[in-house]
């Protein structure tokens, strides 16, 4: 009797683990991977210090382990290169697969916290452009590529280098952006001639040491924005360039 006592005490613990280790797996496996997607490469940077990165464990059922946190990553940009469609607790979810910028940190982090890098606009960009319209002929009312006039010229560099919408006249460009002294003048600003601020008859773009690119009756050219036929009304920065 005492036998059969202690054979149904040790079924009944052996029933008990495997309900539990059935359990503990259950509760491992409840988030399944739908799909996993190779992505062109884009930094990143995080939208909120709240989240983490997690390595996931598993091939179709996962368990997520943290392993960062992007509150201690401030000014990082992350690589992403993956994409990862989980359905957890029955919701679909998108993580990222990112890499830190030094590759010292890398695991998988829901895709709300983070954005899209902004792209650095630079000057170098605009002066490249600029200096390859060197040379080329003037005629009025032309946008290029191959003749320009002076606000002509200034609309396709913009467009061409850092794709930045300009005006088509000098006269519209001038009024729609912001206005800086001639001592905060940057390279890359668009310089304004004519007889008023109502009343523009020219543009071209500074470039440094007193000097600008732009398009006149000899064509396409750099010379001094100081000159005796010209009245430099004022500056104005269409774009903040780096």
């Amino acid at each position: 009797m005492k036998n059969i006592i202690k054979l149904i005490a040790m079924f009944a613990i052996f029933i008990g683990i495997t309900a539990a280790t059935t359990t503990q797996v259950h509760a491992a496996s409840t988030s399944r991977v739908v799909s996993t997607t190779n992505l062109t490469v884009k930094n990143y940077v995080r939208r909120s210090a709240k989240g983490s990165l997690y390595n996931l464990k598993g091939g179709s059922y996962v368990s997520f382990q943290r392993v960062h946190d992007l509150k201690n990553y401030p000014n990082t940009t992350w690589r992403v290169t993956k994409s990862r469609i989980i359905l957890r607790n029955g919701v679909r979810t998108q993580y990222f697969f990112v890499t830190s910028w030094n590759g010292r940190a890398s695991g998988w982090v829901w895709h709300g916290y983070l954005k899209a890098k902004p792209s650095t606009v630079t000057y170098s960009k605009v002066y490249s452009q600029a200096r390859k319209q060197l040379g080329k002929r003037y005629v009025y009312g032309a946008v290029g590529p191959n003749s320009f006039d002076c606000s002509g010229l200034t609309k396709y560099v913009y467009k061409k280098s850092i794709k930045k919408a300009l005006p088509r006249t000098a006269q519209s460009q001038y009024n729609k952006y912001k206005k800086v002294s001639t001592r905060s003048r940057k390279k890359g600003d668009l310089v304004f001639f004519g007889s008023s601020k109502k009343h523009i008859s020219h543009v071209g773009i500074y470039v440094g040491s007193g000097k600008m690119i732009d398009a006149q009756n000899r064509g396409v050219i750099t010379e001094k924005v100081a000159s005796p036929w010209w009245h430099c009304v004022g500056y104005c920065r269409p774009a903040t360039l780096h």
